[in-house]
């Protein structure tokens, strides 16, 4: 069974309406190329089924989970996080952290001093497949099992 989504806004702001904007910002995904991580839940699904002209979605393991929050998370300020603000979280490492967020006990959005999101760049050597359409018909839009290699190319 699924414990969590990893989501990825694609596409950006021109064009899209009121719905799907509302949608988007109740997940935290407001600008392009931002992603977060969800918990598993059927609202989760059915609001991410509702936008899946706009964003993209896989089930997220521990060292995906790990490696974004090691190198992406941020808090106020757009800091990196300390060591500190892990101890002030209860967790013990970024490692401990990775796994709660795949597991789906903890929530990015419930982490007060962390950004609900991570800010990704555009991936290394493009997408190979095609932004406009989904999975099912050869793009990158919708439910993805390759997801995860290419936010690895755009952490």
């Amino acid at each position: 069974m699924v414990n969590a989504y990893l989501v990825v806004r694609i596409k950006g702001q021109a064009d899209c309406p009121y719905w799907a904007t509302t949608t988007m910002n109740l997940l935290k995904l407001d600008k392009k190329y931002r992603a977060t991580i969800l918990p598993a839940k059927d609202n989760t699904l059915g609001m991410l089924r509702k936008v899946q002209h706009y964003v993209t979605w896989t089930e997220i393991d521990a060292s995906l989970a790990t490696e974004l929050v090691d190198k992406k998370a941020r808090k106020g300020g757009y800091q990196k996080v300390t060591a500190d603000d892990l101890k002030e979280l209860g967790f013990a490492s970024t490692a401990e952290l990775g796994a709660a967020l795949a597991d789906g006990k903890a929530t990015l959005s419930k982490l007060k001093p962390l950004k609900p999101w991570f800010a990704l760049a555009p991936p290394v050597h493009g997408f190979k497949r095609s932004t406009k359409k989904l999975y099912g018909q050869k793009g990158v839009l919708g439910q993805n099992k390759e997801l995860d290699t290419i936010v690895r190319r755009m952490i």
